[in-house]
């Protein structure tokens, strides 16, 4: 096996990133053999629709486990804790004594601050990174519940989502973006959430119905944390900058420095394996 670094024929397995999104069409007709592509993300939907029939994909899962779980794990709490309202407090030179029952001499206008122990966190599409989220609570006492596509082990299946938002004190968005998955967070998602509990979303911005989420965040009736949204890059001037209880991160909840390391890692054992005729991981189905 041989290793080119620019499109050439006789290339068989390639190695993608989100940084070709825009360059595939031109990419894919200058691999006629192409077999087999490794994406660095794991999420594919960038990729899906440009590849041919009969092109196996793989993605990335498992390399950005940890950046992206330490993401869902630092918004959930600096949520609860309010500690993006205290922000703008501090930026604005204010010490509000009514944030602690001790000094209060009437209501905050930050809200109720809570602590996450005992509290329900609800993980749609609970792969390896949803694990790797649960491991993480699991030291503050929060109970955490994963959905996925069927029933498993250790996750309940899409059919038991409706029941399981109205208790989850936070809902974490981790599934792949695919037409029966664009806009399931909509006014009805949003309206069956319990009243102040926080939508994160580190998966892609289209899973959520944008204009659904604006309504429910000024009515106050729960909180959000983006690292992506619709559209994306949220423009200048868009609504969801000025909205009530939101935290934005513009797309880099798995964007650590190592993430390239571990991703190129993989992707060498992928092309190993390849070369060799053994099976590979991480296969994506196109159904």
């Amino acid at each position: 096996m041989s290793l080119v670094a620019t499109p050439e024929p006789d290339v068989e397995f390639a190695v993608l990133g989100m940084h070709h999104a825009e360059q595939l069409p031109a990419l894919l007709a200058a691999l006629p053999e192409l077999q087999a592509v490794q994406s660095l993300n794991a999420g594919v939907d960038w990729l899906l629709p440009h590849l041919p029939e009969g092109v196996a994909v793989y993605n990335a899962s498992g390399v950005h486990d940890a950046a992206v779980s330490e993401w869902v794990v630092a918004v959930l709490l600096a949520m609860r804790r309010r500690l993006p309202d205290m922000l703008e407090l501090q930026r604005r030179g204010e010490w509000d004594v009514n944030l602690n029952d001790v000094t209060a001499t009437g209501p905050s206008a930050v809200g109720p601050i809570d602590t996450f122990e005992g509290g329900t966190v609800l993980i749609i599409g609970y792969g390896s990174i949803g694990r790797a989220v649960a491991a993480r609570l699991a030291p503050f006492g929060i109970r955490v519940f994963g959905i996925a596509q069927h029933r498993r082990a250790d996750a309940e299946p899409m059919e038991a989502l409706p029941g399981r938002l109205a208790e989850a004190d936070a809902v974490v968005l981790l599934l792949p973006l695919t037409p029966a998955t664009e806009h399931m967070v909509d006014a009805d998602f949003l309206a069956r959430m319990k009243p102040g509990s926080i939508l994160v979303n580190a998966a892609r911005g289209r899973l959520v119905d944008t204009e659904a989420l604006l309504a429910a965040l000024h009515r106050r009736r729960i909180r959000a944390a983006l690292d992506v949204t619709d559209p994306e890059p949220l423009p200048q001037g868009h609504p969801l900058w000025q909205a009530p209880n939101v935290m934005i991160t513009p797309h880099v909840a798995g964007a650590v420095e190592s993430w390239r390391l571990r991703a190129y890692r993989f992707a060498n054992e992928q092309a190993r394996s390849f070369a060799a005729g053994a099976p590979l991981k991480n296969i994506v189905s196109r159904c």
